[in-house]
């Protein structure tokens, strides 16, 4: 039972910034938008953290931070760039009207460079023999749980001892899909999503919402991977570790059929299939890459399974993917 909640226990913490991945992507995809520049945002989240915390523990010494300025900082440069790269795929995709596909593939290539740039130029500035930077401090401030888990067994372990990020994490998927379901806003970004054309007849300003819909969603997907560098990795950052993970969640939104709700459990799914093989005993290491398969493998059966039932609410935004001209309307 022990390995079974230690098991239980890494596969929440590995699903947590999936969960906030899809959660993002699915309130952009609501507007009729596919960004597959999701994994690039939560790679410019998690530098982005990692650059403001960085220059904070230089100035004050990691032994005289405040904790509040600690979180603070790298939250709020965490959220502006991943804002700033959301409102570079809205200007080009909503207001140029570029390709979707192309510019959500360019961000993610970009995001990625443009954390390895810094991620590397950070590593050279500490002066680390490795090829990583470690922020310990800010990552323990970060990693703060409940002091009362330990106390609780394993029970109080696998319910209680996540930091703050982790429930904020189910706490926004909570609220994004309450607003979409019972909401008028919701309500008005799904008519979005749909066809924008009859919700513009119907007065609703359909860039705003795309606009709106796609930068939160940014901003949540960015926490993704500042939850990552300074909870999963204790604050360690080194370039190119983030993995898959941004992938992951885009094919999670497939997994959950675009519903926040789901995704909670689905990200528990998912985490827990990309680390399984590390709970195999002899296991050898082309089993292990057929396992870290097995993710995208449940998505494409899911994905298959919703097609052939053909139930509305199991399907994608009618819009999605596809751009508006008010002017073919």
């Amino acid at each position: 039972m022990g390995a079974l909640f230690a098991f239980l226990h890494r596969a929440i913490m590995q699903g947590i910034p999936l969960l906030l991945g899809s959660t993002g992507e699915i309130l952009t995809e609501k507007s009729g938008h596919l960004n597959l520049g999701i994994p690039g945002i939560m790679y410019v989240g998690g530098i982005s953290g990692v650059i403001g915390s960085f220059l904070y523990e230089q100035s004050v010494g990691p032994a005289n931070i405040n904790p509040v300025l600690a979180i603070l900082i790298p939250l709020l440069c965490s959220l502006v760039g991943s804002l700033l790269m959301g409102l570079i795929y809205c200007f080009l995709t909503v207001t140029l009207r570029a390709n979707q596909n192309v510019t959500g593939l360019a961000l993610t290539t970009f995001g990625t460079g443009f954390g390895n740039f810094f991620g590397g130029s950070l590593i050279k500035l500490s002066g680390n023999d490795v090829p990583s930077i470690t922020l310990t401090a800010t990552s323990n401030v970060f990693r703060t749980t409940f002091p009362f888990a330990g106390k609780l067994g394993s029970v109080g372990t696998l319910l209680f001892s996540y930091s703050f990020l982790a429930y904020a994490a189910v706490i926004i998927a909570i609220l994004a899909a309450w607003v979409l379901g019972r909401t008028r806003v919701g309500l008005n970004l799904r008519a979005v999503g749909e066809s924008p054309a009859t919700a513009d007849a119907a007065g609703i300003n359909v860039n705003r919402y795309k606009y709106f819909a796609t930068c939160i969603g940014s901003m949540i997907a960015g926490l993704g991977g500042l939850y990552y560098v300074f909870d999963y990795a204790n604050g360690v950052w080194s370039n190119n570790a983030f993995g898959d993970r941004g992938w992951l969640a885009i094919a999670l939104v497939i997994f959950c059929v675009w519903r926040p709700n789901i995704s909670i459990f689905g990200s528990i799914l998912f985490g827990g299939l990309f680390i399984v093989h590390n709970y195999i005993p002899n296991i050898d290491v082309s089993t292990q890459e057929l396992i870290k398969m097995t993710p995208y493998l449940v998505t494409i059966i899911v994905l298959v399974a919703t097609s052939m039932r053909k139930k509305r609410e199991t399907q994608p935004p009618a819009s999605l993917g596809l751009s508006y001209f008010r002017e073919e309307r």
